[in-house]
């Protein structure tokens, strides 16, 4: 199989920007991107990227002025960016298309400050049975963290440690939102409850951005600018759409995507040097990594509550600041894979994991119903 590996990042501006658009977001991280490879938009013949629009590809393409010859506008939320990698590396080997870019734009703290909402269609199937007991989003995430609290005795204490540490990450990233503004534990247990037992500091932020990943073959990538980060596994796994229909609010569907993946890449859990794992939530997390196999299942809060994914710690996790304390323009799988690459290439300055050469990335969509899991790694 054709070796498939990512040569080029890049991210617009993140934050709060008012004064630009989706499409403007899109094409400052591909131009970023492509940059950062020593590529053009001419080279780019495979194009990956979804939104609320169901032709969001070919929009954007139109906008990007690309006729590509392979597109794939797979929408699973947060998981589409690493479900999109398995993709694109399928799509390569196949010779569908030879250089493939990931690109992602969206608004969404403008959209909120604006009080823009999409339209959603009235509850149907099993929403309709939810809805009517006002089962937000939030919500959804709560009722997950009291299974595991009732399962396990994981404490409210054990998620502000998830908090805490991508904070203590964020305050070595400038870029980060929460740059320069620290938090404490005792900061996080006194944060505003939002849906019991999650606060506000349990929660993700909500900001504006963009972020682009360009892949190609291990071929080609000997002739561009910087020195590849090769897909060792991609695998996803998808378990459900409503709460309702979830059987077990503690298991995900990363078990089944991070076992196909490890095993595509012949690596065990103990391997990976540094994590970029969604974290919608502080609750996502400690699923996430029992799933992901860093720790058994129902230990996730006892392996946290001492610092392990922070700095120093013995699994970095999250280390521009994750979705919690960086940025999150609604899905944050791309800035996984951006933040991945950086640290395999040993870009990332005072928050550098030392030594890095393999790292995992596990993206998650809907309430906790699509998983895709990529391993990457240097040669």
């Amino acid at each position: 199989m054709t070796r498939t590996c990512i040569v080029g990042v890049g991210e617009s501006a993140c934050g709060r920007l008012p004064d630009k658009t989706e499409l403007q977001l899109h094409q400052e991280a591909a131009c970023a991107a492509l940059a950062d490879a020593g590529l053009s938009a001419r080279d780019v013949d495979g194009l990956l990227t979804c939104g609320a629009d169901p032709l969001h590809p070919l929009l954007v393409a139109e906008y990007l002025g690309l006729e590509p010859r392979y597109v794939d506008g797979t929408q699973t939320g947060g998981a589409s960016w690493e479900c999109f990698v398995g993709h694109a590396a399928a799509a390569i080997a196949a010779g569908r298309c030879e250089v493939a870019l990931l690109v992602h734009g969206a608004t969404a703290l403008s959209d909120a400050k604006r009080r823009e909402r999409h339209v959603r269609a009235a509850p149907h199937g099993p929403e309709q049975y939810e809805a009517p007991y006002g089962l937000t989003l939030t919500a959804r995430y709560a009722l997950a963290a009291r299974r595991h609290m009732h399962e396990y005795g994981t404490t409210s204490r054990q998620l502000a440690a998830v908090a805490t540490a991508a904070n203590a990450w964020a305050q070595r990233n400038p870029a980060a939102y929460h740059y320069g503004r620290p938090l404490s534990i005792d900061d996080a247990l006194a944060s505003p409850m939002v849906a019991d037992p999650l606060r506000r500091s349990d929660c993700c932020l909500r900001t504006d951005g963009g972020g682009a990943v360009v892949l190609t073959t291990a071929e080609r990538a000997r002739d561009l600018r910087r020195r590849p980060v090769y897909v060792l596994g991609a695998a996803e796994a998808h378990s459900h759409l409503h709460v309702s229909q979830w059987k077990d609010m503690t298991e995900l569907p990363a078990r089944q995507s991070a076992a196909r993946a490890y095993e595509m890449a012949g690596v065990r859990p103990q391997d990976i040097d540094v994590a970029q794992v969604y974290d919608s939530f502080t609750i996502t997390v400690l699923l996430s990594l029992e799933a992901l196999g860093f720790c058994p299942r129902g230990e996730s809060g006892r392996f946290v509550e001492d610092g392990a994914l922070a700095p120093e710690g013995r699994l970095p996790v999250n280390t521009d600041g994750g979705g919690l304390a960086c940025q999150q323009p609604g899905t944050r799988g791309i800035f996984l894979l951006i933040e991945a690459t950086r640290q395999l290439r040993g870009e990332c300055g005072a928050r550098q994991v030392a030594g890095a050469q393999l790292a995992l990335c596990n993206g998650m969509g809907g309430s906790f119903s699509s998983c895709g899991t990529v391993v990457l790694g240097c040669e």
